[in-house]
């Protein structure tokens, strides 16, 4: 899991956390069912069976891998819809090429990641370039849906590619732990790319034993999917491990902990860490369309039907199936 790293002992540091700070409980801890998503890729659903309101402003989120692909085995989506809503794909190995009916475009490689608002809709493609699917390799991801607030439901469309370069990069105050800012901002340390939802996105490696506590706005909701193994989250230490979720309750800091002892294969708590600013208002999802009522859903269908969420562009990229 190589994503993007550093020396912590020479990156900036978090501050100290000021002895007041109440420290967040963990409300409760689910493992991710696997399934499979667009062409055949295994996914886990991360957010399956947890409350909307404890997800708000998230809707869902797919750990896309860990897998290795043999030759001709990569698959990625087909061309699709999406209305509503951003997308946010986080690339940690591998390679994925992104196209949309509104211009953007480019390759997500290890450690970087894209940032697409599909706003009033657009069409758009997410697959492994030829030249990976003929070799095959690692593959692993994730893939985020943010919620957009019912005055911006249809906002023009837009796309962000950020590279692994782009991000934070900060330290435990001992060295132990490494936190890439990943989007929005924690503790004075901000990530790259335009949100339209307040939110904060980090991807943290835990040495053995290591300890982070992380500074965590109080109006924001937060949790902390497991991606490889194991440790303890919260002001009362719950155990998690790989494809566990943990929501957190209300407080003022994030208390993350790593097992002293870690398999061979998984040699660090590796952990995908995200909140927001809830837009406590009414969901209607069905599919690629996430909006406020069923009315509004099925105003996207029609639309997506007679063509006005846009088209496939006469130079469009297609999976290939080596």
């Amino acid at each position: 899991m190589p994503a993007i790293t550093a020396d912590t002992l020479t990156l900036p540091r978090l501050d100290a956390i000021d002895a007041t700070a109440r420290p967040r409980s963990v409300k409760a801890v689910s493992t991710a069912p696997r399934g499979h998503e667009g062409e055949g890729f295994p996914v886990r659903r991360a957010f399956a069976g947890i409350d909307l309101t404890d997800l708000d402003p998230f809707i869902h989120m797919d750990q896309m891998g860990e897998v290795e692909y043999a030759p001709g085995e990569p698959r990625g989506t087909a061309w699709h819809p999406h209305r509503g809503f951003e997308t946010f794909t986080y690339l940690i190995d591998g390679r994925f090429i992104h196209q949309d009916s509104n211009g953007g475009g480019g390759t997500i490689s290890d450690g970087g990641t894209q940032y697409m608002t599909a706003g009033g809709g657009v069409l758009h493609i997410e697959t492994p370039p030829e030249d990976l699917v003929m070799s095959g390799g690692l593959f692993h991801g994730l893939q985020l849906w943010i919620n957009l607030p019912r005055e911006k439901k249809l906002i023009a469309p837009q796309y962000q590619d950020l590279q692994g370069r782009d991000f934070a990069l900060v330290s435990s105050p001992d060295g132990g732990a490494l936190l890439r800012v990943l989007a929005g901002s924690i503790a004075g340390h901000s990530g790259p790319g335009i949100s339209h939802t307040p939110l904060a996105i980090a991807h943290l490696t835990l040495a053995p034993g290591a300890r982070i506590e992380i500074p965590w706005p109080h109006e924001f909701n937060a949790l902390a999917y497991a991606l490889s193994g194991q440790g303890s989250v919260g002001a009362e230490q719950r155990a998690i491990r790989e494809g566990q979720l943990a929501v957190f309750g209300a407080g003022d800091t994030v208390v993350i902990e790593a097992d002293s002892r870690q398999q061979s294969n998984m040699p660090s708590l590796e952990v995908f860490l995200l909140g927001g600013v809830p837009l406590r208002e009414p969901v209607a999802a069905h599919g690629p369309f996430v909006m406020n009522t069923r009315s509004e859903l099925v105003q996207a269908f029609e639309d997506y039907q007679s063509g006005k969420l846009g088209t496939v562009p006469p130079n469009a990229i297609q999976p290939f199936y080596g």
